[in-house]
């Protein structure tokens, strides 16, 4: 595995250990309803992952396996997402984990994270090529089933629902109101999933960027304010780990652009 690319100087972020993050673990994992690892090396994985040493978690967890590969998969993924310079590597990168989280699901069927972040690498690649999943239709298709397969195993799961949120966005900036509904999408189902994944996840800044952009997306300049409300408060909030941090970066971005 090549060398990553590392986290700016600039990102303080802790280092977890094993009390800490125990003690963060519902904080911090209130987006993806991952439960708290048992193992010594899973839980010194997801501290190296939560530290912003992608690398080395994905490594760990692919060495475990597993419960290490939904380790793994959302190392890689996040990764490839917020870090990754080469769109070649990036695009590989998320494909990888797309074709693992599949495998894992053949092999447990009951995990909600095999499933979501199966969704979460398809649809950040669709993404990155410039498409829109819900004008890709076996992709997109395969990403939206996903996510709800993740929210019939885990209603609670925040991510998923902001990620379905984003999903019905995208379709209906692409195919329109009429059409959307159609497809079974709409604008009241996105900001719906919005507010019940920022509800579940009040910490999260990337569930206020998404959402910012959703309602840029269905509702254009009259929504601007609210959107530039969601951002700012995104740009504000105190991560708490290197994930975060990079969320609160894009928030950052945008206002400034």
């Amino acid at each position: 595995m090549a060398c990553w690319t590392p986290l700016p100087p600039a990102a303080a972020v802790p280092v977890f250990d094993r009390a800490t993050l125990t003690r963060h673990w519902p904080r911090l994992h209130a987006g993806d309803a991952e439960p708290l690892p048992t193992g010594t090396e899973l839980f010194a994985g997801w501290a190296l992952y939560h530290a912003g040493q992608y690398q080395q978690a994905t490594e760990l967890g692919l060495q475990i396996g597993g419960a290490g590969i939904t380790l793994a998969n959302k190392a890689q993924a996040v990764y490839a997402h917020h870090l990754e310079r080469s769109e070649q590597i990036k695009h590989a990168l998320l494909v990888e984990v797309a074709a693992r989280a599949e495998a894992q699901r053949a092999a447990d069927p009951t995990l909600p994270n095999a499933a979501y972040l199966g969704a979460y690498a398809l649809s950040r690649y669709v993404n990155a090529e410039g498409m829109a999943p819900g004008g890709t239709a076996d992709v997109g298709s395969r990403v939206r089933a996903d996510l709800e397969e993740t929210l019939r195993l885990a209603p609670a799961h925040a991510d998923a629902q902001l990620a379905l949120g984003a999903l019905h966005a995208r379709v209906i900036e692409q195919l329109g109101s009429l059409l959307g509904r159609a497809q079974g999408v709409s604008k009241e189902t996105s900001l719906a999933l919005f507010r019940s994944a920022l509800a579940l996840n009040p910490s999260s800044p990337i569930a206020r960027v998404e959402w910012a952009h959703a309602l840029l997306t269905l509702e254009g300049e009259k929504k601007l304010a609210d959107a530039t409300r969601l951002y700012q408060e995104a740009a504000q909030l105190q991560p708490l780990d290197a994930t975060e941090w990079l969320e609160v970066q894009v928030a950052r971005a945008v206002l400034t652009d």
